[in-house]
């Protein structure tokens, strides 16, 4: 049986400005959330609001979050930080600044999708040497923050567990691990939103490999939460003829931004093997730490759609995993 506490992005219960983060942290509270990962856009458009400085729209966020018995797991998302061309006293200059209302917030961890720009170093002792460098930064006041490291399926040079793997064993630190994404895994090796199919081939011999290594060789203390999302299967595939398509843009970012349901739900298009994900990675890894609700749905960029709506989504979606993890029942 599961027991993991569960969490949800602020992202994930609205995206327009209208959704204002205190509501969602009530409606979290409301239907059963143990925490949430509070994102940094939200905050901004909150302390925007209210007319408050940043910090001290924080330290409301914080105290609002202690009257309704929420943590706050992370601040999310730190992008483009390892392997960049700027110089690395601005990079660690702006990381200091997200730390400090990390602290503020009282959150644990610090959200880092791996780097997903063009003209980025791929070098990995460069990645690992400026990711060593944030970790310290993380752990140099109290109290510590850590770093979640987060490959993403279109990240430039970390874009799986294993790259991500060797990443942490380069940088070493006590506050540096893994943010395991289900979206970002099953669309890296199973789902294919450019083939009719909605599957690469081999899909699910490469997944049940993948899974199986992953519960054999990665370290369980460097697993420091798992996010879980679906995916909608697109109809026809997409290509260059699509709406949503972008030059440029990753066809893994495009699906992402705009056809990120929450897990089974099938009326929205979802079809990924999260159950699985879930299975092999929770569950049989013997994970105790934060499941968190991470989705984007298009959707939810209208101020019409409720909070509410998308608080009871999460949850149904939370049972529905549940029951795929769960062994059947003796007759």
């Amino acid at each position: 049986m599961i027991s993991n506490k569960l969490a949800i992005g602020t992202h994930s219960l609205g995206q327009h400005d209208s959704h204002s983060l205190d509501q969602k942290i009530k409606s979290a509270a409301r239907h059963g959330f143990s925490g949430v990962e509070v994102v940094y856009g939200d905050l901004e458009t909150y302390a925007q609001a209210c007319g408050i400085a940043l910090t001290a729209a924080a330290k409301a966020i914080r105290q609002l979050c202690l009257e309704h018995n929420v943590a706050i797991i992370s601040l999310a998302p730190f992008e483009n930080f390892e392997g960049d061309k700027s110089p690395l006293r601005q990079r660690l200059s702006k990381a200091q600044h997200w730390l400090d209302i990390a602290r503020t917030l009282g959150a644990e961890y610090l959200q880092v999708p791996a780097q997903f720009t063009v003209d980025c170093d791929g070098d990995e002792d460069v990645i690992a040497s400026d990711l060593q460098q944030l970790s310290d930064l993380g752990s140099a006041k109290q109290p510590v923050i850590s770093i979640a490291y987060e490959p993403m399926s279109w990240s430039t040079h970390v874009s799986t567990w294993q790259t991500t793997l060797r990443i942490i064993k380069k940088v070493d630190r006590a506050n540096f691990g893994l943010c395991l994404d289900s979206f970002h895994i099953l669309t890296k090796i199973w789902g294919n939103n450019r083939d009719a199919s909605g599957k690469y081939p081999n899909a699910d011999a490469r997944l049940a490999t993948s899974l199986a290594s992953f519960k054999r060789d990665f370290p369980l203390e460097k697993l420091f939460y798992v996010q879980m999302s679906d995916g909608e299967r697109f109809d026809p595939p997409f290509s260059r003829e699509h709406p949503w398509f972008l030059e440029g843009e990753a066809a893994e970012f495009t699906w992402s931004k705009h056809a990120r349901p929450f897990p089974g739900e099938k009326d929205y298009g979802a079809y990924l093997p999260v159950g699985e994900f879930l299975k092999a990675c929770v569950v049989e890894k013997k994970f105790r730490g934060w499941v968190s609700m991470e989705i984007f749905d298009r959707r939810m960029r209208d101020g019409q759609y409720s909070i509410e709506d998308a608080a009871m989504r999460a949850k149904r979606s939370w049972e529905y995993l549940l029951r795929q993890v769960s062994p059947p029942q003796k007759l």
